[in-house]
């Protein structure tokens, strides 16, 4: 008997993560939000984000050989909001920067890493992208968080 999705979807939903959006240099760029990343190896530095195969952004990566990931700050909900959709991506009202590979970074995210694509994984549904990090930097902010839903922010630990 196989596992039922839906309950899956609501064990993880309960596993809070950080919000990214992945993009990449296709002509014209896009993106997509992901919060099943991970930092995957120091040596060599690896990155990994799994794919919907059915995403807009999965065959332009492919095709691209790179994707930046900006990680999200609390404060912008709208950006990821934004590349949560499908369709085509408007970068015109972000600020974007580019490093090595030319794929957009949210310059304003609280850090981001360069990725050359290294190599694609098969994962059911998805497909696990592993990027050799080839440029990267750490800014400051609170992250976006995602649990059970919905957007959080971070609350301080009571000592």
């Amino acid at each position: 008997m196989a596992f039922d999705p839906a309950e899956q979807r609501r064990i993880f939903g309960s596993f809070a993560t950080g919000v990214t959006v992945v993009t990449t240099n296709s002509e014209p760029p896009t993106g997509l939000t992901a919060n099943a990343v991970t930092s995957l190896s120091l040596d060599p530095p690896l990155v990994l984000v799994a794919i919907d195969k059915k995403a807009g952004s999965h065959q332009a990566i492919k095709d691209a050989g790179c994707f930046a990931m900006s990680i999200l700050t609390s404060k912008q909900q709208s950006v990821s909001n934004k590349f949560a959709t499908p369709g085509p991506k408007d970068f015109s009202d972000l600020d974007i920067k580019t490093a090595e590979t030319g794929a957009p970074i949210i310059a304003d995210s609280l850090g981001w890493v360069d990725c050359k694509l290294s190599e694609i994984l098969p994962g059911g549904d998805h497909d696990i992208f592993i990027g050799e990090i080839v440029a990267g930097e750490l800014n400051s902010g609170d992250p976006l968080l995602y649990f059970a839903g919905k957007y959080r922010d971070v609350a301080p630990l009571e000592e």
